[in-house]
């Protein structure tokens, strides 16, 4: 089957039946047109799902630019700059050039930049959806020929293409890493209520591994936590718990770097701590610091040479592709059980 080719100025102007200057001057506003048909050719962009170049603003009928549009939640957060650039390795022989953008996880400041890449007629779309967005608004885009790809989390309301780390697995293994040095009471430190994607899976994967070990899940020993200052004081509440936890799993770095600090802060070095994401200096701790690391520059790397299948062709159905993670012990995730903890 032939490849769905994305729509463009002319085909507008046959679906309306004008010319191709009247669509140009209807979308940029810049001369005289009817009510009715400025009405007929606004449906037809709709319908079409086509999408005005700002690139050329001029009647030009030509292919995408060669841009790729890269959405994020933080651009400070080096996770997402690696990412970044296993897009960029990607892509660099074919001649495409990475345009970036946070959204700040707002879905409107995700949707804005969206239609601002879209009418910037980027080759490919990769997005690490914010939580709460609604994608089917793509769906003329991606019937279109228009390569998506979502990463480190699914999008919602488009079947589209998706590249994530083995979130669930990787957090079960931690935690099994733990119960393996004799560890029962394993608290856990991370956001609650667990609305995203990655939190909810890695906190699936804590509770697997209690279940597997034979330990029950006991809500008390899991705290929330989304910055390093509730990671400090998650980690407090926990150890001043009558039974406290003897380890601890933080669900990602940021939250591993306030439950260091808490722990450094009080002189604790006898609390065992995997950490889901590997930190700058983790080795330099004391002792250094056990992670789950995660392969952002294979997430990049893996997303961008899906999106380049599909933008030769390949017309398969969406599929997800998951990066495994894996076990880096380096001292923190190796403490026993202090004499005389409770066994839990």
């Amino acid at each position: 089957m032939a490849a769905t080719r994305r729509p463009t100025l002319a085909d507008v102007a046959r679906e309306v039946g004008v010319s191709a200057k009247t669509v140009s001057r209807v979308l940029n506003e810049d001369g005289p047109s009817s009510p009715q048909t400025r009405e007929r050719v606004l449906a037809a962009v709709a319908k079409l799902g086509f999408q005005p170049n700002l690139m050329a603003r001029n009647i030009r009928v030509g292919g995408p630019d060669t841009t790729i549009g890269l959405i994020v939640p933080d651009l400070g957060n080096p996770f997402f700059g690696t990412v970044a650039g296993g897009i960029e390795d990607a892509v660099r022989d074919r001649g495409l050039t990475l345009l970036m953008g946070s959204s700040a996880e707002d879905p409107d400041r995700e949707r804005t930049l969206i239609q601002t890449f879209l009418a910037r007629r980027v080759s490919m779309l990769m997005v690490v959806p914010a939580f709460g967005a609604d994608h089917s608004y793509l769906k003329a885009q991606r019937a279109a020929g228009l390569p998506v790809v979502f990463l480190d989390r699914p999008g919602v309301g488009l079947s589209a293409d998706c590249v994530v780390s083995s979130n669930r697995a990787g957090a079960q293994e931690g935690v099994a890493h733990l119960v393996e040095r004799g560890h029962r009471r394993i608290g856990f430190v991370g956001d609650l209520p667990v609305k995203l994607y990655t939190r909810r899976e890695r906190l699936a994967g804590y509770r697997a591994a209690l279940e597997e070990a034979g330990i029950a899940y006991d809500r008390a020993l899991v705290t929330g936590a989304h910055d390093q200052g509730t990671a400090a004081a998650g980690t407090t509440r926990l150890l001043a718990l009558p039974e406290p936890p003897t380890a601890l799993f933080a669900a990602n770095n940021i939250v591993a770097l306030g439950v260091v600090a808490e722990l450094a802060r009080t002189g604790r070095r006898d609390i065992a701590l995997v950490s889901f994401d590997d930190l700058p200096l983790a080795e330099v701790l004391e002792p250094a610091l056990t992670v789950v690391a995660q392969n952002p520059a294979e997430l990049g790397t893996t997303a961008a040479a899906t999106a380049l299948t599909r933008l030769d062709g390949d017309r398969t159905r969406a599929r997800t592709v998951t990066i495994p993670t894996r076990l880096v012990a380096r001292g923190s995730g190796e403490l026993p059980v202090p004499e005389g903890a409770p066994a839990g």
